[in-house]
């Protein structure tokens, strides 16, 4: 939902009229984020439609399957009764994508599908043989072909998430093509939400770690909690000193929880895997005393939730492969202070060894080195990113 917003909020001053066709939120199986709304830019058109609702034993939950027939059906609406210049669809959901084409030979208006996760996964996340994800990830292959087939734009949040798409699909025809990050809106840190209720104790010094908790964070977590065993043991780690992982989400493996056990400091760590609202976690990243990010052993990773742990203000530990477009991010904003990268097949010794010098600094140290150059973010803003969609947008009108 953010992707969308994200650019929606700033495309009609760039002389576009965007139109969000979603799905209502009575429809949803999470509880909705009111507040979110606040979010939303006044001149956004949205139009909702009705879905299957999910049934108690649960066939199917996709809410791209549930309102795949609604969806459809308005979009038609739209299409017959206003003059539609380009659809752009962010997945997921993925399924929406396969009424692409066939509007595109009723209406020969153009469309583009944006990837803010592949599709098509990597064969070492999909877990055991036939499971859901392995058969999700078949009828993937079987379909992304087909969704594809008429696109005029294939976009993503770096080049690397839609890469593979083209070598499978444009091998026989070229695709005008665009990453560009999720960036940030300045004004979501502006909204002061009342009576929000910390996780943590005013007594404590809190380190927040918010948002989904990735198949390959786990070194990097485990490298971590190697670390701060080791400060526990040496004497060195305040009582009062305690780690957050906020809205982890649900993820195969061993929880945040478990190894924080197995290292011996559970009594320091705390998981909460349910989603909270999108502003009560910038409220928790603007008061916490420290924001750390764990990004992925995979080079393409880019993790969004960067921006919004610099725009809080707070020193922030992370950790990232080297190829990750995060690191030339925190680079070009000098926020490398508490960094430390990753290199392909990094062993997991060397990298506690590289990390150790960072961990003692930023939860040990005084963190007054800490001053990123925040203005160098404007490049990397959601607003930059629609202004980058708009331009191959009109590209492709030109010529069609």
């Amino acid at each position: 939902m953010h992707r969308p917003r994200l650019i929606s909020n700033f495309l009609r001053e760039m002389g576009w009229n965007p139109i969000v066709l979603t799905v209502h939120e009575d429809y949803y199986e999470e509880k909705p984020d009111h507040d979110f709304l606040q979010t939303v830019n006044d001149t956004t058109e949205v139009i909702k439609v009705k879905a299957f609702k999910a049934k108690r034993k649960r066939l199917v939950g996709d809410i791209g399957l549930r309102a795949f027939f609604q969806m459809r059906k308005k979009a038609i609406e739209i299409l017959n009764q206003r003059e539609i210049n380009f659809i752009w669809t962010p997945i997921p959901s993925y399924y929406t994508t396969l009424m692409l084409p066939g509007l595109w030979k009723k209406f020969n208006v153009p469309y583009g599908i944006d990837y803010i996760d592949p599709w098509v996964k990597p064969r070492d996340v999909l877990g055991r043989f036939m499971s859901k994800a392995y058969i999700s990830n078949l009828v993937a292959r079987v379909m992304e072909p087909f969704a594809v087939s008429k696109a005029a734009l294939i976009s993503g949040v770096d080049k690397a998430y839609y890469e593979p798409v083209l070598k499978r699909n444009f091998s026989n025809r070229k695709i005008i093509h665009l990453g560009m990050p999720y960036g940030f809106d300045p004004q979501d840190h502006q909204i002061k939400l009342e009576n929000v209720e910390l996780p943590w104790i005013e007594e404590e010094e809190a380190f927040v770690y918010a948002g989904a908790f990735l198949p390959k964070s786990h070194l990097f977590l485990k490298c971590l909690f190697t670390c701060i065993q080791k400060l526990k043991e040496e004497g060195k780690w305040s009582d009062k000193k305690k780690l957050y992982f906020l809205g982890t989400g649900t993820y195969p493996g061993k929880q945040i929880r478990e190894y924080a056990e197995e290292f011996g400091i559970g009594d320091f760590v705390t998981e909460k895997n349910e989603r909270f609202p999108f502003l009560h976690i910038l409220y928790f990243l603007n008061q916490a005393d420290g924001v750390f990010v764990l990004g992925s052993t995979e080079k393409h990773y880019t993790a969004s939730k960067t921006f919004q742990s610099v725009l809080s203000k707070k020193p922030v530990f992370t950790v990232f492969h080297q190829e990750s477009s995060a690191v030339e991010i925190l680079n070009e904003i000098s926020a490398t202070d508490f960094l430390t990268t990753y290199s392909e097949g990094m062993k997991a010794e060397e990298l506690i060894s590289t990390m150790k010098e960072k961990v003692i600094e930023f939860f040990l140290g005084d963190k007054n080195s800490w001053n990123p150059n925040y203005a160098g973010l404007e490049s990397y803003s959601a607003k930059e990113s629609a202004s980058k969609l708009v331009e191959k947008m009109n590209q492709i009108i030109s010529h069609s």
